[in-house]
Order: C-alpha cells, then sequence, then structure tokens
C-alpha cells in the first residue's frame, strides 16, 4: 500500500484492504473507522474516556491508554488490527465457536490475540435528547447479545477461569430454577441473581477491564452538520457496562424486558460454567428470550446514558472536524458509500417545502 492509496490513519496490518471499494460500506467503516480514530488519539497523546464502576457498582469516569486497552501500542509495527474475529483466548469457556467480535488486536510477531471489543460508532445527540441543552446531549447505545457471551467470559476471565472460585460468589442462586425458558419461574429470584452480580464486581472490581469503544460523533442538535468539536471515544468497562442494562438494587420487578433478560443471559452463562466448565451462549440466548426478539441485547437512549458519561469530553469532543482529514487518507472519503435514507433526503431538501403551491 502506499501513501496515495485509500488508507486509514495508523492501520498499517489489517485484515482488511482499504484500497477496496467494500471496505468503505457503513458496517465496515463503523469499525474500521473507529480503530484508526484510536490510533490517532494515541498519536496525540489523547487518552480514551473509561467508564468503570466502584465496588458499590457506581459508574465511575477517568481514562484509559490506548496503548494499556489493546496491550500493544496501536502504532507498534507489529499491531494488526483484525476485525469480525473471534477472540480465541476465550473459547476455552464456550460450548461451540466463540462468536466474532468487532475488533481483535493481535501481535504479528508472537502471533497472540491480545484484546478484544465490540465497537459502538454512536451520534450526539439522540432523539431522545437533541432537543436538550448541549449539556444534556446523550447517545444511544445498542448492545448485540454475542457481547453478552463476551461479557461472561470476561467475568469467567476475572477469577482466572476458576469453577470453584466463581462457584463461591454464585453460591446456590439459581439451583431451585427448574426450567430458565418460563418467566414465571426466574422472577422469584430476580433479586438473588442481581445481589449475585453485584457481589462479583465487590470482589472483582481492581480486575475490570476493557469491554466496548463507543466512539461518539457530535452535530450540531438535530441537524447532519457536525459540530466544529466532533470527535472523542469513550471506552465502557465490562463492570462498568452493567449500569447499561441492570436494574436498581432490590428494584421490584414483575416482567422480563430485554434489560433484565441481559442479566439474566449473563447469571446463567456463568452458572453453566461453574456447574459444566463451560457454556453454551448460543443455546441461552436462543431459549431464554421471554417472547422477546433476540436480535439486540437491548439498547439504552441517551437520557440513560448521559449520566453515565458526563464529562467535559461529552459535551466538547476532543478532535475537531477538520482533524478528520488526518485520519481518513488517500482518497478514502470518496469510497464511502452512505445509505440513502427517504427521510434524510426530505429532511436536508428544506427547499422542497418553500416554493410556491401550484
Amino acid at each position: 500500500m502506499t501513501t496515495n492509496d485509500p488508507r486509514l490513519f495508523g492501520i498499517k496490518k489489517s485484515n482488511r484492504n482499504f484500497k477496496n471499494a467494500e471496505t468503505w460500506g457503513k458496517n465496515q467503516f463503523n469499525s474500521s473507522f473507529p480503530a484508526a480514530l484510536a490510533c490517532y488519539m494515541f498519536s496525540k497523546n489523547l487518552k480514551a474516556v473509561y467508564i468503570q464502576a466502584d465496588s458499590k457498582m457506581n459508574s465511575k469516569i477517568g481514562y484509559i491508554d490506548f496503548a494499556s486497552m489493546f496491550k500493544i501500542s496501536p502504532l507498534d509495527k507489529n499491531t494488526y488490527f483484525s476485525f469480525e474475529t473471534q477472540f480465541l483466548p476465550y473459547q476455552k469457556y464456550v460450548v461451540g465457536s466463540i462468536p466474532r467480535n468487532d475488533l481483535v488486536i493481535q501481535n504479528v510477531s508472537s502471533n497472540q490475540c491480545l484484546s478484544s471489543f465490540e465497537i459502538k460508532l454512536t451520534a450526539l445527540p439522540d432523539n431522545a435528547t437533541c432537543n436538550l441543552s448541549e449539556s444534556e446531549y446523550g447517545s444511544e447505545i445498542v448492545v448485540r447479545p454475542d457481547t453478552i457471551v463476551y461479557l461472561a467470559c470476561s467475568f469467567i476471565e476475572m477469577y482466572d477461569g476458576n469453577q470453584e472460585i466463581l462457584k463461591k460468589a454464585i453460591g446456590n442462586v439459581g439451583n431451585k430454577i427448574t426450567d430458565w425458558t418460563q418467566a414465571s419461574n426466574v422472577l422469584p429470584y430476580i433479586n438473588d441473581i442481581n445481589s449475585v452480580i453485584r457481589k462479583v464486581v465487590k470482589e472483582k472490581n481492581t480486575k475490570q477491564m476493557p469491554l466496548i469503544i463507543e466512539p461518539i460523533w457530535k452535530t450540531n442538535g438535530k441537524s447532519p452538520q457536525l459540530s466544529d468539536n466532533c470527535l472523542d471515544i469513550f471506552v465502557w468497562s465490562n463492570l462498568g457496562m452493567l449500569n447499561l442494562f441492570m436494574p436498581s438494587e432490590n428494584e421490584e420487578l414483575t416482567s422480563i424486558n430485554r434489560h433484565t433478560r441481559s442479566m439474566i443471559w449473563l447469571f446463567k452463562m456463568l452458572l453453566d460454567f461453574v456447574n459444566d466448565g463451560h457454556f453454551d451462549g448460543e443455546k441461552i440466548i436462543d431459549e431464554l428470550s421471554y417472547n422477546t426478539k433476540n436480535d439486540k441485547a437491548f439498547s439504552t437512549n441517551g437520557s440513560r446514558t448521559h449520566s453515565l458519561m458526563a464529562c467535559q469530553e461529552l459535551t466538547k469532543p476532543r478532535i475537531t472536524k477538520k482533524e478528520i482529514k488526518n485520519i481518513i487518507l488517500g482518497g478514502g472519503q470518496n469510497l464511502l458509500s452512505p445509505e440513502r435514507r427517504f427521510d434524510a433526503i426530505i429532511f436536508n431538501s428544506p427547499d422542497l417545502f418553500t416554493e410556491s403551491e401550484q
């Protein structure tokens, strides 16, 4: 690849060829651009905003260096960006094949898989917050079912894969549930399940690890125009992301929604691991649907995420729109093929409604 070829900043070795137009399609660009943004921010000595949980599961915000997150410098000659790839170190915990994740960082020289992330490129503000003041903007985040599999694996990893120690944390919770597919059988034990996960948060608080990369792109309100300060990266730890879907402590629940179901999935995966030494994530997700589609684990809108993400970087992202040309290189922008949505075309064509009627 020459310096004149379409490319993205910092991604020198990858399973994607950025000279090919299809690599710039929506689904691929939404994960490759954030990886390049991470490289660019690293080159400017900027850290990602890191959303963790304290021992009582309260959200706390700090920063994390991209090198410690990737477990290698993003700009190291041995850094390999493998998109839509299985994170093989977690295979030993799972029945069947471990799902693919958005980004796996590998070391070319050692041939090791180092780290793995789901990437969620999100708009700021979302529909729930676009009419609020700028300081109250938030982004909607949609999490895939496969991410709950990775979340469960990360919990097991915090216990070094030790069934017995994790079993002590879980205790007898869940043993009396004879049919996990029936909500009426599970609901009486929801508070116990909630308590077990909170116990894990307390026990393993110092071992939490990054799991989701959430770059934000900010517009001027609801308009399609980018703000001058428009890009930044937030990272959710495996414990920090619990606050996106976990019910509050001792919350009285009379039904199972997507958020509660995600908690049940997580617990059932951990329970099966302590009993069997592995878990079948695909089967759990398929069978424990509780009459709700499994196309996503859950979504959380900006009115909820704002309180978890609120910081100066959310109000004023650190990367400006003038810097985008430093990230998308070699004319790569000309290969982009955005979705053509009728509502977007109408919204961006105000002249349609200003002409005099015939």
